[in-house]
């Protein structure tokens, strides 16, 4: 441990830290950075009501940290990823957990299509389409016979189906990143189909016209591998991978289900977790 026992000024004044300031007044009413002895600049800066922490030449993932007696961190201040991390887990402290749903109710599934996209439902894991509609939620089927070949469909303009299709829509008020997107499913019959899930990101029209609610410009944010599902015997977990973090103020995210036969009705669970950046 350095100290200045036994020595002079000369051979320590460098390690000593300082307020930035031109006068001997110390700290006072403004924030100044702390510099050491030979006036190279801290990240931290003091004054006599304000503490603030600046990289001076990087980002980094612990810009600031707290840690416990053993070395783990319990807060830290991520400036390369804007985040600021919380808990044994070291979640962001601004998490949230969005969830889309419905269940396997025979007259909500009438009338489904094989190898078609249908958004489900927003916040309502157990919710259902309206019924004999399930029509109405259709984002796009596949253009040839291999299933799950093409995405769901980029835009949506609505026709007579206003009422029912926002069921579906997370209207997203400030800019947020998702974290991970995982979800369950279950058939109701004994024989499944092949499925498979989207998480979709689009621009919305609001201008309350007679296009208001259209949706443009849609990109996959989350998606998987197909999945077999054999039936009622058993549910279906899947963990997504990300393709596109990151989601504007004013968008509107669906998620999207689609099977390539109609063997059963499905009943369907999907949880995003997300902060606000």
């Amino acid at each position: 441990m350095a100290t200045k026992t036994g020595k002079s000024p000369s051979e320590y004044y460098g390690n000593d830290l300082v307020v930035h300031q031109t006068t001997n007044a110390g700290v006072d009413g403004t924030t100044r950075v702390i510099t050491d002895g030979f006036g190279n600049s801290t990240s931290s800066s003091i004054s006599d009501d304000v503490f603030k922490i600046t990289p001076v030449n990087d980002n980094t993932t612990g810009t600031f940290v707290a840690q416990n007696s053993g070395g783990s961190n319990i807060l830290a201040v991520d400036t390369t990823n804007s985040k600021v991390l919380a808990g044994a887990s070291q979640t962001a402290v601004n998490t949230n957990y969005s969830h889309f749903g419905i269940a396997s109710t025979d007259a909500v599934w009438a009338g489904s299509l094989a190898d078609t996209h249908y958004a489900i439902p927003f916040s309502n894991a157990t919710g259902a389409f309206m019924t004999n509609a399930v029509a109405n939620f259709a984002m796009g089927g596949s253009t040839t016979s291999s299933f799950n070949d093409t995405n769901p469909k980029t835009s949506l303009a609505i026709a007579t189906t206003a009422m029912d299709v926002i069921q579906a829509y997370w209207y997203v008020m400030d800019n947020i990143t998702i974290d991970a997107v995982k979800w369950l499913h279950a058939g109701d019959a004994a024989t499944g189909d092949t499925t498979a899930g989207h998480l979709m990101g689009y621009d919305i029209d609001i201008d309350n016209g007679s296009t208001g609610g259209d949706l443009s410009s849609g990109v996959v944010l989350a998606d998987g591998a197909n999945i077999t599902n054999a039936g009622y015997e058993q549910a279906y977990y899947q963990a997504m991978t990300i393709q596109s973090a990151d989601v504007d103020a004013g968008k509107v995210i669906l998620f999207t289900f689609a099977s390539d036969t109609v063997n059963s009705d499905y009943t369907v669970n999907a949880t995003v977790k997300y902060h606000i950046r």
